[in-house]
């Protein structure tokens, strides 16, 4: 058995799943399976080039790196999966990103880049974790306010608290989704307010959709 192989493929798994942990944490669609899959099958692919190049190279001139190069251009369909819109507002792009990323920390492993993935692995994790509180409270200053509220747990509820909000002309800079009890999930919108709406004015439009609790006794306590 080829040990440094073993390695390569472990090691792919952890930095792989590392990220995919933050991501799953968030609730986001493609969370610490997904990564952690894509990474490990993105270092068996350099591997496979490596055994394929020394296996044959001296039968056939062959390119090693041409097995790598079609998982940097072929992971955009997983990552397009990741992308969902919510009215005039895209949700995703960041998993889609960390897809693309671990894809290439695959890479780097699967060809024995050890130190290069592991810091390429802290960085993306920093970024996610620290750069995103950051990312809020530039928001924040800037006019940004946040809402809260609970829903019922069933198809279609996001959509049309994010159909209203762009009926609103209310431009949605972050969703975040927690679950909260079983048939409810709890949702933190990062929003922009135009002049002519009001959080308040906002919250009252929102009780009106079924299936959406506003804790008007927490609005209070904040203001």
């Amino acid at each position: 058995m080829n040990w440094e192989a073993v390695l390569r493929l472990v090691l792919a798994m952890i930095v792989g799943g590392i990220i995919g942990l933050e991501r799953e944490q968030s609730n986001r669609p493609a969370g610490f399976r997904t990564h952690t899959l894509v990474c490990v099958g993105s270092a068996l692919v350099f591997l496979t080039s490596e055994y394929v190049f020394e296996a044959y190279h001296e039968i056939v001139n062959m390119d090693p790196t041409r097995l790598a190069a079609q998982v940097i251009s072929g992971i955009g369909f997983l990552g397009a999966g990741t992308i969902m819109h919510y009215g005039p507002n895209i949700k995703g792009l960041t998993s889609a990103a960390t897809l693309w990323v671990v894809a290439c920390l695959g890479l780097a492993v699967g060809a024995g880049f050890y130190w290069g993935a592991i810091t390429t692995t802290i960085i993306v994790y920093i970024t996610l974790k620290l750069l995103k509180k950051v990312e809020i409270n530039l928001f924040k200053n800037s006019g940004t306010t946040e809402i809260s509220i609970e829903l019922n747990n069933i198809p279609g509820q996001i959509g049309k608290v994010t159909e209203l909000m762009g009926k609103l002309n209310i431009q949605i800079k972050d969703i975040d989704i927690t679950p909260s009890e079983e048939s409810w999930i709890h949702v933190t919108f990062l929003v922009s307010l135009p002049s002519s709406i009001t959080r308040k004015t906002l919250l009252a439009e929102l009780s009106r959709i079924e299936g959406v609790l506003i804790d008007w006794e927490d609005e209070t306590n904040d203001t």
